[in-house]
């Protein structure tokens, strides 16, 4: 019984995070929707310019995952010789965790943001805010990893909200 108030503990304390980082997200994309509009329309080439600009800075999230698990490999024993002489360390193995789990969210946002950057033409800005966003949810989920599910869960979401608000965005642009 213990172990079941424990675990509806820990949900609620997720469930409430990923409502704060929903709640952001919302408002980031009303204030940009709202207060975003440039003086003139953008081209094209300068929307992608931007997305380009912005998505360096994710995919630098993914290079710092990949050096961490690269750092930790060659400063430990029993990890350097790689995954398939033994099994990961627990550092190694949270390292990988979230080296997994920020490929998984990069795969998202960087397909979302260029799709965003073509259809939402009155609103470049978006893409550098989903991308502030991003770097934000994986600096929250990387230092609240170590604290577990209710530790990550703010930076896991306020990674993934964000994308996936624009890829549902992009999709309903261009069917639209």
């Amino acid at each position: 019984m213990a172990a079941d108030s424990n675990f509806r503990s820990v949900q609620r304390g997720v469930a409430g995070w990923m409502g704060v980082a929903v709640f952001l997200t919302a408002v980031a994309f009303v204030i940009v929707d709202r207060y975003g509009a440039p003086a003139s329309q953008v081209a094209l080439a300068e929307r992608l310019i931007i997305a380009v600009r912005t998505d360096l800075f994710v995919v630098l999230w993914l290079a710092i995952a990949i050096s961490n698990v690269a750092r930790i490999r060659f400063i430990s024993p029993d990890d350097i010789a790689g995954s398939g002489a033994a099994s990961p360390g627990p550092r190694l193995r949270t390292a990988v965790a979230f080296l997994q789990n920020t490929l998984e969210q990069v795969a998202i946002a960087v397909p979302a943001h260029f799709a965003v950057a073509i259809f939402y033409s009155d609103r470049p800005l978006i893409v550098p805010v989903l991308g502030g966003l991003f770097c934000l949810g994986r600096l929250f989920f990387w230092a609240g990893y170590a604290r577990g599910a209710v530790g990550r869960a703010f930076g896991f979401a306020l990674t993934f909200y964000p994308s996936f608000g624009a890829l549902l965005l992009a999709i309903w642009l261009a069917i639209s």
